[in-house]
């Protein structure tokens, strides 16, 4: 089936250049010519230099840090295509900040994963791919087309090939349940659910200081752990104190062996230190956010997201449906 557009263009911010590069590589196409850089003034300017009128542009931004200079240059990016008479825009944003704040969870505090949905679309998106969402009702926040892609397949053909014995699925907490079943089902293992409890602390107004913190206490393990290879998954490790908190957990309650893994590698502030120095045996993630050389260390295994998202581009660039891609597990682009 042919595209209803004219040529396919892919475009990218400087949240990720290099995966950027891979999809294009795969599709077989040249990233699309654009400046995107900062005035001295901190203003982010933007000009595409080649046409995209009656184009069909996907706009590639990770949104890494410096968190805000990268939701600017993607704001940028789109307003720029739609100005230049895009045929349709399509953001691909691998990693979407704020899904934490998915919902009004205390007093007058903000939904800011909607906003950023609104403002996306305000800049002139026309359709959304993105990937493990921490909420998955963000995808309702929109009113355009939003296709929620998983690297939890990845992580999935990862361990089946290691076929390890005697392994298990487990969950960090509560909330991320459902997806660690899924794919404890994928693996045909059991599934064992971490209890634990995330305490935010603000700090006093008079201190200067604008970062509010967020801690966590494991409580419990349901399920038994004792002489398994545990396989401990999330959506995305950020300092990682809760999934080496939970490492530590299933080592005293017996565990063989414990191995993580997550989709999207935030990993700030004291995140690698506190992961080279847990009993995590080996941390698998995926390259939706880039991994400089400062966040690498030698138990560290990144498998790129690059063939499933230049799969996913061509499908729509083609009409093509993008679910039957996921229904065929041995599927080229999941593997």
């Amino acid at each position: 089936m042919g595209s209803r557009f004219d040529e396919l263009r892919i475009f990218s911010g400087n949240g990720n250049p290099a995966l950027t590069q891979a999809i294009c590589d795969r599709i077989g196409v040249r990233p699309g010519d654009a400046t995107v850089t900062q005035f001295v003034n901190e203003n982010i300017f933007v000009r595409l230099n080649e046409t995209v009128r009656e184009k069909d542009v996907f706009v590639v931004q990770s949104l890494s840090s410096p968190l805000n200079d990268r939701i600017m240059e993607l704001l940028i990016m789109l307003d720029a295509c739609k100005r230049a008479s895009a045929g349709r825009i399509t953001a691909v944003i691998p990693y979407y900040a704020y899904g934490r704040t998915d919902k009004r969870d205390q007093p007058r505090v903000p939904i800011t994963a909607r906003l950023f949905a609104d403002m996306i679309e305000i800049a002139g998106a026309n359709q959304v791919i993105t990937m493990d969402l921490h909420a998955g009702q963000i995808q309702g926040f929109f009113n355009i087309p939003v296709d929620e892609l998983s690297g939890l397949s990845l992580l999935s053909r990862y361990y089946a090939e290691k076929n390890l014995d005697e392994m298990i699925v487990v969950s960090p907490d509560m909330g991320f349940a459902k997806r660690a079943r899924n794919l404890a089902e994928r693996l045909g293992v059991p599934l064992v659910i971490a209890e634990k409890r995330r305490i935010q602390q603000f700090p006093p107004a008079a201190n200067g200081s604008s970062k509010t913190t967020t801690t966590s206490e494991v409580l419990n393990l349901i399920g038994d752990v004792a002489g398994k290879r545990c396989i401990l998954v999330d959506d995305e490790i950020a300092t990682g104190g809760s999934i080496v908190q939970v490492a530590h957990l299933l080592m005293e309650q017996g565990a063989r062996e414990v191995y993580a893994g997550c989709v999207h590698p935030v990993l700030v502030g004291p995140a690698v230190e506190r992961l080279a120095a847990s009993p995590i045996v080996e941390l698998v993630v995926t390259d939706s956010l880039p991994v400089p050389p400062e966040k690498q260390f030698d138990r560290l295994k990144v498998l790129s997201v690059s063939t499933m998202l230049a799969e996913v581009i061509q499908r729509i660039h083609s009409g093509i449906s993008v679910d039957t891609m996921f229904q065929h597990r041995d599927h080229p682009a999941l593997l």
